[in-house]
């Protein structure tokens, strides 16, 4: 009888992990998500509204506000060619993407899954210029189409020990879903600082840089706007003890990229 049960656990559970299963666009990472991204796009949508409730976007007629609603559109574009060149056009065929300015000190953007994008002003001062902002935002995009937050939430479900699906854990702890789903996808803090890890982040610099590049923005800025970042100031753990690479190590990954990051550029 014991045996009976293991197999009617293990079969469903097998399947979903098949099923989770895909391969990360451009570094062609194999992945495990085992929540669905339609469930993830419908919590986004919830989260993002009640977001922009409590802080207020800038007017679109604002002048940052443009500038950014400028580079995300050529990012969104850019990012949606290269994964339907490449057969991976299902990542963003739900997404409505939408780029929000919010008035806020913090030296952060994020994007939720869906395409849904905010940029604090304090990040402003540290990107400069389109470039830098394009850098940015093509690193947090490209966490949303590298699904990097559902493997995040995939694995802050399983440390709850839940054994329902995400609906249903949201339904019956909805401040606990809402505060993993905040933490999965960056929103509070620096730049996502309590969100990915340094397998995430590598992924997304990559990514991201091809994108801009696609995008008409010269992937070279990339070392200068971290450089930028490390200049912040602020006591680092070392990086084996640190979620993220050091800001030594993603310069020089950064470079060490680059070659390939520039097959990709297309002034405008």
């Amino acid at each position: 009888m014991s045996t009976i049960r293991t197999r009617l656990f293990v079969l469903p559970l097998t399947l979903a992990v098949w099923a989770g299963c895909s391969t990360v666009p451009i570094t062609g990472r194999s992945q495990l998500n085992l929540l669905p991204e339609s469930e993830l796009m419908g919590m986004s949508l919830t989260e993002y509204q009640g977001f922009l409730k409590e802080h207020p976007p800038l007017p679109p007629s604002d002048q940052r506000v443009i500038m950014v609603r400028k580079i995300g559109d050529r990012l969104a574009e850019a990012a949606t060619n290269y994964l339907k060149e490449n057969g991976a056009a299902g990542r963003v065929a739900d997404f409505q993407w939408e780029f929000n300015v919010v008035d806020d000190p913090a030296v952060n953007a994020w994007c939720m899954p869906g395409g849904k994008v905010v940029v604090y002003t304090g990040l402003l001062p540290v990107t400069r210029d389109e470039v830098g902002l394009a850098l940015v935002m093509g690193h947090e995009i490209a966490h949303a189409i590298g699904r990097h937050g559902n493997e995040r939430m995939s694995q802050g479900l399983a440390v709850q020990g839940v054994g329902l699906t995400l609906q249903a854990f949201a339904s019956e702890h909805p401040t606990t879903a809402s505060n993993l789903f905040l933490q999965a996808y960056g929103v509070g803090g620096q730049l996502g600082m309590l969100a990915y890890g340094r397998k995430h982040e590598s992924e997304a610099d990559k990514m991201g840089l091809v994108f801009m590049a696609m995008a008409g923005y010269d992937p070279r800025g990339a070392p200068a706007f971290w450089e930028r970042m490390a200049a912040q100031g602020g006591a680092k753990p070392p990086e084996f003890l640190s979620t993220h690479p050091s800001d030594e190590r993603r310069i020089a990954d950064l470079q060490a990229y680059m070659p390939e990051a520039m097959k990709y550029y297309k002034p405008r």
